[in-house]
Parts: C-alpha cells; sequence; structure tokens
C-alpha cells in the first residue's frame, strides 16, 4: 500500500527538497500554501513587468507519495543532507490505496455546466448536451477549468452580458478558457495575457483545439498591458480573474484599457475584500463604478460600465 507523507518546509526549502525527494524515489512531490483557505493565503505573482520572486510559499506543505517498503524517514533524511538542510518533521502519515490514478483524477473534473447554454467539457467526457456551447479542455499547467466558483462567476458573466462582436482582454488568461468562451459567444477579438509563457502555450492550444480562429483570438506573454495593439487601446471587455493583491497592483492599467461603454469584470477575490476593491478603483477613476455582480462560495465578482460621456 502506498503512504503519503505532509512535510511543513520554509520557502527557501521547498523547491529543493521536493526536486531531491523526487531524485531518491518519492513517486510524487506536491506543493501547497500552508495558508491555503485562511485569510493569510498568499498568491504567488510577480509584481507587473516581473517573474514571480519565489516558487513556493512562505509556509509550504509538501505532500509526497512513497512506494510499500521505502522507509520514509531515510528518505527525508537523504534528501535534506542532499541540500545541506536540518530533516524536516513529517506532520502527517497516511495509507494510500493503489487506484487507477488516471481515472480517478479524470473523475475529479466532470463536465461542468454553467449557464442556459454553456458546457465545460474535458475531453475523455462525452458533452451531455451535443446542443449547447460546450468548450472542451482538459486540466493541465495552466490555471482555469471551469470548476473553481471564480471562474464560473466570469464565465457566467460572459454568457449573459457579452455584447456581439465585443472586443475582449482577458488578463491572466490561464488555460485560456475564458477567452474561448468569449470568442465562442461571439466576441469580434479577444486577447488573452498571462505572465507564465507556458499558460500561454497552453490557451494557444486550447483555443485552436476548440475551433477558435487564431485571428480573432490572440495570447501574449507579458506582465505589461501596454504592448497590446487594439485600436485605440482599449476593449468592450477587460476580464481579470486572478487574484485581490494584483488586482489592486494593475488597478490602473486594467481601468486605462476599458473603452467608454466598455466592461470591466474582476475576479478572484473573496466577499469581504469586494467593497475595498471597490472604494480603490473608485478613487482612481470614476467613470467606471463597479459593484459585486454575483457571488458563489465565498468568492465574489465585480463588473462595472465605463460612463460614456
Amino acid at each position: 500500500m502506498l503512504r503519503e507523507l505532509t512535510l511543513l518546509v520554509a520557502e527557501p526549502q521547498a523547491e529543493a527538497l521536493s526536486d531531491a525527494l523526487l531524485d531518491l524515489g518519492a513517486l510524487a512531490v506536491t506543493v501547497e500554501d500552508a495558508q491555503a483557505d485562511t485569510e493569510h493565503e498568499a498568491p504567488l505573482y510577480g509584481e507587473p513587468g516581473m517573474e514571480p520572486a519565489q516558487h513556493a510559499w512562505p509556509e509550504s506543505r509538501l505532500h509526497l507519495l512513497i512506494a510499500p517498503g521505502m522507509d520514509p524517514q531515510q528518505l527525508i533524511a537523504g534528501a535534506a543532507e542532499q541540500c545541506a538542510l536540518p530533516p524536516p518533521a513529517v506532520t502527517a502519515l497516511r495509507s494510500v490505496e493503489d487506484a487507477d490514478w488516471v481515472r480517478l483524477t479524470q473523475a475529479q473534473f466532470p463536465p461542468t455546466q454553467v449557464g442556459a447554454r454553456l458546457w465545460i467539457v474535458p475531453t475523455w467526457h462525452e458533452p451531455p448536451d451535443a446542443t449547447a456551447l460546450n468548450i472542451r479542455i482538459d486540466p493541465g499547467v495552466a490555471f482555469g477549468t471551469g470548476t473553481h466558483p471564480t471562474t464560473r462567476l466570469c464565465l457566467a458573466w460572459l454568457e449573459e452580458q457579452l455584447a456581439a462582436r465585443a472586443r475582449v482582454l482577458d488578463y491572466g488568461c490561464g488555460s485560456g478558457i475564458l477567452a474561448i468562451a468569449a470568442a465562442r459567444l461571439g466576441a469580434a477579438q479577444v486577447h488573452g495575457v498571462d505572465i507564465d509563457e507556458q499558460a500561454v502555450r497552453a490557451a494557444q492550444h486550447n483555443s485552436a483545439a476548440n475551433g477558435v480562429d487564431p485571428q480573432s483570438a490572440r495570447y501574449t506573454a507579458s506582465a505589461d498591458l501596454a504592448p497590446l495593439d487594439t485600436p485605440g487601446g482599449r476593449f468592450d471587455v477587460v476580464l481579470a480573474n486572478i487574484l485581490a493583491n494584483p488586482l489592486k497592483l494593475l488597478a490602473p492599467a486594467l481601468l486605462a484599457r476599458v473603452a467608454p461603454g466598455g466592461s470591466l469584470v474582476l475576479a478572484g477575490l473573496l466577499n469581504r475584500q469586494a467593497e475595498e476593491l471597490i472604494a480603490l478603483y473608485r478613487s482612481i477613476d470614476e467613470a467606471v463604478e463597479l459593484s459585486v455582480w454575483r457571488e458563489m462560495d465565498g468568492w465574489s465578482c465585480l463588473a462595472g460600465q465605463r460612463r460614456s460621456g
């Protein structure tokens, strides 16, 4: 029977220890924020114009899967010695039934209905409704499978509010799911931007797999909004589904991209963060008045329109 161990480590140790554990025989290692789902949860985003400065959290949990018969203490001690670090303590140890991990992973991502006619369907499933607008996308290296409340809120906004032939900017596009949905829902032009080149490649692949015309949907790896060459530099819809702190840092740039009469849609923030974000954006540009469009499972989606005058 396989075993799963959990280690609590500081940020400077996480990446090196993960590599060493894999080198010494761990079957898999995953890293997560030790403060996840608390008010101290910390996003791993770089400042605008910069790559993320760190690749783990101030306190990280390492979950490692090891084969039967492997000595966990010997494995941890060997990895720590390889990294010239004191061995971290094991905070949890449990047995894991061997299983068809591919099938189990796929079972965690069933088709998801977002609205009246929009479904997110992994490629290993048949669409439940062949007549619906089905977006085929698999979990992978880029964020965005359609299952998280923030993504579902943005998808619902697009289905209900997106005007035909709109020009859309998706900042922090991840897998491209929102850009693809916008294009499939009738947007004339979609531009996805992400700081991660791997995410951009995933978005381009997913976009092509969903039959989106590459001339109408483009993706750029950049932390800077300035290079976008949309006429006038503004869009009918500006979407940003990231997290509260990046939304604060990017407020001036995102606001500057909203065309007169256009909409700004922000997600990735908790309900308790909504009023602070609304006040910040109002203080920068009073012509865009944000409000809570909808809430889901503790998360909020803000939306507002730029006055035309």
